[in-house]
């Protein structure tokens, strides 16, 4: 069945030549059976494809086709960083009329805004807020996408997807759902559900080698054997080596951030070899620039890799540094990364050879190393490959013994991956979409309720009878029990506790744990124990207590015992006094950042990356506004507490450099500079002598003109001005300060 991009139906004008010149004349075998489908004439398709075998053109052809006949497109991500990609791939169609969006942050606004676009992309955590405050222009979707949708496996995530797909189905009754999935052992189930065409293809446009090297034999999936020359090297620096002499380069994937450091820094003395002088400056650069993200040790060790040509990856990096990783990987700068499982479900970094170094990893449920899944080694191999560019694409796992080669073809190489089971039916779950679709009006009773769920992958999938309704029976106590939601002869309503939890997008344990520390106070709370108060929510991951950790926080438990928001739990009570120190010591290091201790003094304090602090520091900021909004909810005093608290911990700084932080392009290192230097303020700020601000800011004329200018003053510029003291813009380079207020997390995502 060949299909030229020319025949496909109700194309924007000048879209179907833009495709042509960008090469695409024929579409690939899958995109051409997803037009047979009727993909670009309004029909619900689910792609289960390989990666890189054009998903996104299906994707393209529905939303832009959906476009062209007067509707509105939507493409709903899993990770915020795809979609920036998604969007900036997307952005291409607006010279032919097709205005795009991107939403993925503030879980409690209507996004207005975005009733002018005609594609939206966002991640379902943001669709899903949308939903519950109410966007009006949500009624006029007439295609939705949905990408990576196997992710309604994920306990995390996958509850949010399928509950969001469920709602907008149930909203727009001929809305054209489009589904891309990576292969999976039961895409027929999903189709099912989302009353869609499959379309089911093991092709790819450039062929996958499968195999196991076993000693110095790579053994490949059509029977052929491969020498790796190996020498001294181990296993992973010789197959690095061997896709190098061929121009290619590698992702190697290992289970721990640990791993992926130490496989980083010894594979680099494998590609250093490989650099020409070109690439070696180029590379300074890049490593220039990672340095310049963050002050800490972690920066410095992902810069000493990046320019001898290798990389880590996981979630511990800040994003400028996955970011920075993953550009220079694309341009065939960095020649091999090494990288937790997360990349593969990520971003766009195909390479000629992928690495499975890892195949266990630990397992918090079984108390050890498991097996991990087919679907995710699979998303892995399916990294191997660039097309247009590698000729062949080559999927490696290593085996330790001739056994293990035998069973590593079983688990990996001839197995079909798992099928995907909705994760829905559990309470955490269930809680924060129960009291949403009530809130928000999709369900009136119980009966509703019940109805509703039926239409989710879950109900379609059960076979436990009655297992969602006592589940759901379960879920709706709680809710009442804890006022969100009130209930009489089967009719639900939310309370305005409940509306403001649902629109606040916290989970309503999280909510209820909050609410009553505030209910508990006595006195202004403190910043610490409000800290604290959101660090024990189920919406904040604490950090684990290590050995030793145990005494330690036990005793700043007692210290600082009169500062916490309830009642702190017996010694004797080892769960809960474990998680409620676990907290506190989560607590301790937002009171550390808030207090302007450096970077990278936190991260050898805690054992975490940069990547971690800023995670804790965002969710921080959103449960204290959730907090924020919940006190003037129930009518408490302790709202500008709250406010501050938020305040010190989004700009990393102590109370009185609070209005100074808050100009853009500032960030906590240079308000404490200008503070010290006698700028205490905003108005200080405006009139101060401007030797003074140069001489505070290192002698940054730029950054000192473009902060001036943000503050309000009349007259920035600073020409022909010399900064106070012994300032220069060569002690600027060596203080770590990057020029674009580092440090000060306001713009983070």
């Amino acid at each position: 069945m060949s299909v030229e991009i020319a025949d496909v139906p109700d194309l924007p004008e000048g879209v179907a030549q833009h495709f042509r010149e960008q090469g695409i004349e024929e579409l690939y075998p899958p995109q051409a059976e997803a037009v047979e489908a009727g993909v670009a004439e309004g029909e619900s398709v689910v792609a289960s494809v390989p990666t890189a075998s054009g998903k996104t053109l299906v994707a393209e052809l529905a939303m832009l086709t959906s476009v062209a006949r007067g509707g509105k497109a939507l493409y709903i991500v899993p990770l915020r960083a795809l979609a920036s990609e998604k969007k900036a791939e997307f952005e291409a169609f607006e010279q032919y009329g097709v205005d795009v969006g991107v939403s993925t942050g503030n879980y409690d606004s209507d996004g207005d805004w975005l009733a002018q676009k005609d594609v939206i992309v966002a991640t379902s955590e943001k669709v899903d807020s949308l939903v519950r405050n109410g966007a009006q222009w949500v009624d006029d979707l007439t295609c939705v996408v949905a990408d990576e949708v196997h992710l309604v496996d994920d306990s995390h995530r996958g509850p949010t997807l399928e509950v969001t797909l469920a709602k907008l189905r149930k909203l727009n009754a001929n809305l054209q759902t489009v589904a891309l999935s990576a292969t999976v052992g039961n895409a027929d189930e999903i189709a099912d559900w989302l009353d869609a065409t499959l379309v089911d293809s093991t092709w790819r446009p450039i062929d996958l080698r499968k195999g196991v090297l076993y000693g110095q034999a790579l053994h490949l999936d059509d029977g052929s054997q491969t020498q790796i020359s190996r020498g001294n090297e181990k296993a992973t620096a010789a197959l690095v080596e061997d896709t190098l002499t061929d121009e290619g380069s590698s992702l190697v994937f290992v289970n721990s951030r640990r791993n992926a450091e130490a496989a980083a820094r010894r594979l680099s003395d494998v590609t250093r070899d490989h650099l020409d002088p070109e690439e070696r400056e180029r590379l300074e650069d890049v490593a220039a620039r990672i340095r310049d993200a963050s002050d800490t040790q972690t920066s410095d060790d992902l810069a000493d890799a990046v320019a001898k040509g290798a990389a880590f990856h996981h979630a511990g990096l800040a994003s400028d540094h996955r970011e920075l990783v993953e550009d220079a990987f694309r341009d065939r700068l960095v020649k091999v990364i090494a990288a937790t499982p997360t990349l593969a479900a990520g971003v766009n970094t195909p390479s000629r050879r992928v690495i499975v170094r890892d195949w266990r990893r630990y397992d918090g449920d079984v108390g050890g190393m498991a097996p991990l899944d087919v679907l995710e080694v699979h998303q892995m191999f399916g990294r191997a490959g660039r097309p247009g560019l590698d000729p062949y694409g080559e999927a490696v796992l290593i085996a330790n013994s001739h056994d293990e080669l035998d069973e590593l073809f079983d688990r990996y190489v001839w197995a079909d991956p798992e099928p995907v089971r909705s994760k829905l039916a559990a309470e955490p779950a269930l809680r924060t979409h129960i009291l949403a679709t009530v809130a928000s009006g999709f369900a009136d009773t119980e009966d509703e309720l019940v109805s509703f769920l039926e239409r989710t992958l879950y109900a379609t999938q059960t076979d436990e009878t009655g297992r969602l309704e006592t589940v759901t029976e379960n879920v709706l106590e709680y809710l009442e029990r804890n006022e969100f939601l009130e209930r009489e002869d089967g009719d639900l309503r939310a309370t305005g506790l409940g509306h403001r939890v649902s629109q606040l997008y916290v989970d309503p344990m999280s909510a209820a744990e909050i609410v009553h520390g505030l209910r508990a106070a006595d006195d202004r709370p403190t910043a610490f124990g409000l800290y604290h108060l959101v660090s024990r929510t189920p919406d904040m991951y604490e950090l684990y207590l290590r050995s030793g950790d145990r005494e330690e926080y036990t005793e700043l438990a007692y210290e600082r015992e009169t500062e916490f928001l309830g009642s702190m739990p017996s010694e004797f009570e080892d769960s809960a006094f474990e998680d409620w120190l676990s907290a506190l010591k989560t607590a301790r290091l937002l009171e550390d950042w808030a207090s302007e201790l450096d970077e990278d003094a936190i991260t050898d304090r805690y054992g975490v990356g940069p990547g971690d602090i800023r995670g804790k520091v965002e969710t921080a900021e959103w449960l204290l506004n959730a907090a924020e909004r919940l006190a003037g909810e129930l009518d408490l005093e302790w709202g500008p507490a709250i406010r501050e608290a938020r305040k010190r911990v989004e700009y990393g700084v102590a109370e009185e450099l609070l209005d100074l932080a808050g100009v853009r392009n500032v960030g906590r290192k240079r308000a404490r500079r200008l503070y010290e230097a006698g700028v205490e303020n905003r108005a200080d700020l405006r009139e101060a002598d401007k030797s003074v601000v140069l001489g505070a800011l290192r002698g940054r004329r730029k950054t000192a003109e473009s902060i001036l200018e943000n503050v309000g003053r009349k007259d920035p510029d600073l020409t022909g001005v010399e900064a106070e003291g012994d300032a220069s813009e060569d002690a600027a380079g060596a203080s770590g300060d990057d020029g674009s207020g580092q440090q000060s997390l306001g713009d983070f995502e």
